[in-house]
């Protein structure tokens, strides 16, 4: 594993939206991971950890 990767799993766990666009940019991913967060924290957690490691 290397550095940038642990990186944005530790972005992913602490602020999802912002990993899931410095992993893919402005995109459906982006914004389903914004909706999760906003409608309960844990899912769009799963969500960001789900796209950084894919």
């Amino acid at each position: 594993m290397n550095i940038d990767k642990l990186l944005l799993i530790i972005i992913a766990i602490l602020l999802p939206p912002v990993a899931v666009f410095l992993k893919t940019g402005v995109g459906k991913a982006l914004l389903i991971n914004i909706i999760l967060c906003l409608l309960f924290f844990i899912p769009g957690i799963l969500h960001a950890l789900w796209v950084v490691t894919r």
